[in-house]
């Protein structure tokens, strides 16, 4: 039988805990006794009925108030799943238990009182649900019962939270009309609300995909101890997060990178054969390589990225506000180094999802920084690997957790919000007018959602080619699209401008300007620019909602662009009319982490622009 486990959240009040006391109750996951005690605790406060949010509510200021203050933990199952269910509590203040709460779940559960709508809270937790990259969600209307099981109450507010969904990255959305206190939809269908036809909350729990973001294929084995009974066994306890490893195997130790293979694996009660994801294990090699604690098992061909400048979103848990350049314990996998942040790139408003400059971090600030660590630690991001991509920020004075992470991925020397000069040119005299038709809004009258497709790499690699492919597709299908190429704006827009790094940034930084405009015009924006510097590519990612913004890497050999040479510049350049030409006297940075990367000479135009598509349905740009 497998295991889902889920977080519910949502505004104070907004019905948690007594949903999951429904669950309970209809589920017959209580006993009788429990039941008698939640009855005679109801008498005692007064509440007239039998409270079911009692079950989870355990703290003794939590039932005087009636609210959740701590993540409380429950546990039950049905014939055909287990659960474990994390009720996490939804006053501002406690931002940071949401954040512990859901960091091990596959499915989200927002609840939003009928009554009132879709309130900060509500876009607080749907935001933290798609940082913390969980698969499902799940918009629960609840108190369906005090506004009369209206349709049109329903679907207002699932409307206006679609809206704000759209602009995180979340695969699955499911919304359902409920009434917790009465029953309605939770474990059995409502006979109040005929009008939907939908699955009840416990039908969707049981029957949703679960482990469709585990990690199968990239083998990680952090080293929680070494098993020495006796000596004739030295093993390597821990558990797999992520890919499976078997008997025979080849693996590599980090950060020694000596080889050995796997000679067994072994559990309490047996000898496996294999192991999987989440299994818990002791590994024994054939060779007497030095392994110890925080050290990590892989495979050779298949290696985590290693750095010591991580590029990372925390959530600031700690009392004390974060002071950046002070040294912090930071625990990933079961490694320990020092750390401190060099860089804080922005703080997200979760209400409004803006950006906004910072200098610190206080208790449930979340942001993007840039963290400098002792030793390079060895990770995948955290959109690939959840295990190995996130990490937990230790104040050494205290041993208090105080931040919790989530890596990116290498530090790429992105613009802080406010301190970049490029970033913040304005006229004098000029007041910001928002725009009239907000991106929300154009985006579902487009029937597809805005993005930026930044093509990148040598001349003579095809950018503009499979972009010019890529977007008559597009249009065919009734897109609405932007196509900007660095020939177009060559002969206008930036027609002032040379060839030197700076002339080259500041034609990056007026198309990442413009790019913006017709990103919030709800388009799928193609730009095709040589842009051979990391940090100019890096400032219009910054403009861009993450989710919305696809790095493609065009690559092809140096020689291959040159035997193409579609305008004739390698061979001005071999005559010496060019001297600074980007892949001979000018540098070009190639991108470390493209969401993309096309090898143009090996793939054809059909074939490239087929990859482009399939990466737009995944994110969901398009159906």
């Amino acid at each position: 039988m497998d295991l889902l486990r889920f977080s519910t959240a949502g505004s104070v009040d907004d019905g948690k805990s007594t949903l999951i006391g429904r669950l309970l109750y209809d589920s017959k996951s209580i006993f009788e006794d429990q039941y008698e005690a939640i009855k005679r605790s109801s008498r005692i406060h007064g509440d007239g009925q039998v409270n079911l949010a009692l079950l989870t509510d355990g703290l003794r200021a939590e039932r005087e108030q009636g609210i959740t203050i701590d993540v409380a933990y429950r546990y039950f199952a049905t014939p055909k799943r287990k659960f474990i269910i994390a009720d996490t509590p939804g006053h501002v203040q406690y931002t940071r238990n949401m954040v512990t709460g859901a960091s091990t779940a596959e499915l989200a559960i927002v609840l939003i009182d009928a009554r009132n709508g879709v309130l900060t809270q509500s876009r607080r937790h749907g935001f933290i649900a798609s940082l913390l990259q969980i698969p499902h969600l799940v918009v629960a209307v609840n108190k369906m019962d005090l506004v009369d099981y209206s349709q049109d109450r329903f679907e207002e507010v699932v409307g206006e939270y679609t809206d704000f969904v759209h602009r995180l990255d979340v695969e699955n959305v499911v919304t359902i009309p409920i009434s917790a206190l009465k029953g309605d939809n939770v474990v059995t269908k409502s006979d109040a609300m005929a009008w939907y036809d939908g699955p009840t909350l416990l039908h969707h729990l049981e029957t949703v995909k679960v482990g469709a973001d585990r990690n199968v294929i990239d083998f990680r084995f952090p080293v929680q101890y070494v098993l020495r009974p006796h000596q004739d066994f030295r093993g390597f306890a821990g558990e797999v997060s992520s890919g499976t490893v078997r008997v025979g195997d080849e693996v590599m130790a980090l950060p020694s990178r000596k080889t050995s293979r796997v000679k067994s694996i072994v559990t309490f009660e047996e000898e496996k054969s294999q192991a999987g994801p989440g299994e818990a294990v002791a590994i024994t090699i054939e060779d007497e390589i030095d392994v110890s604690r925080g050290d990590m098992l892989v495979r050779m061909r298949n290696i985590p990225t290693a750095s010591s400048t991580l590029d990372a979103d925390i959530c600031w848990m700690g009392e004390e506000p974060l002071q950046p350049n002070k040294l912090y314990n930071v625990m990933h996998t079961s490694h320990t180094a020092q750390a401190f942040v060099s860089k804080i790139i922005y703080r997200t408003d979760v209400d409004t999802l803006h950006r906004q400059s910072a200098d610190s971090f206080s208790l449930n600030d979340i942001g993007r920084v840039e963290l400098v660590t002792s030793e390079p630690l060895y990770f995948d991001s955290y959109r690939v690997n959840r295990h190995t991509g996130c990490f937990i920020l230790i104040d050494p004075d205290t041993n208090t957790t105080v931040g919790a992470g989530m890596i990116r991925g290498v530090a790429k020397d992105v613009p802080a919000v406010g301190d970049d000069s490029r970033a913040n040119l304005v006229s004098p005299n000029v007041v910001w007018e928002g725009l009239n038709i907000g991106r929300a809004e154009r985006e579902a009258k487009n029937g597809h959602k805005a993005v930026v497709l930044w093509f990148t790499g040598l001349s003579g690699s095809g950018k503009s080619t499979i972009a010019r492919e890529f977007e008559r597709r597009l249009f065919d299908e009734s897109r609405h699209t932007m196509l900007l190429d660095g020939d177009y704006v060559r002969h206008g827009l930036s027609g002032d401008l040379g060839f030197t790094p700076d002339d080259r940034a500041e034609n990056i930084r007026r198309v990442g300007e413009v790019t913006r405009l017709f990103f919030e015009q709800g388009n799928i924006v193609m730009c095709t620019f040589v842009s051979p510097y990391r940090k100019d590519r890096a400032f219009v990612r910054s403009l861009i909602p993450d989710a919305q913004f696809i790095e493609v890497f065009v690559d092809a050999d140096l020689a291959v662009c040159e035997a193409r040479d579609p305008k004739g510049l390698y061979a001005k350049v071999r005559e010496g009319e060019i001297t600074s030409f980007t892949g001979f006297s000018a540098p070009y940075e190639e991108p470390l982490e493209p969401e993309i990367t096309l090898k143009s000479d090996e793939l054809s135009v059909e074939e490239s622009v087929d990859v482009l598509f399939d990466e737009l349905r995944k994110r969901k740009i398009i159906s």
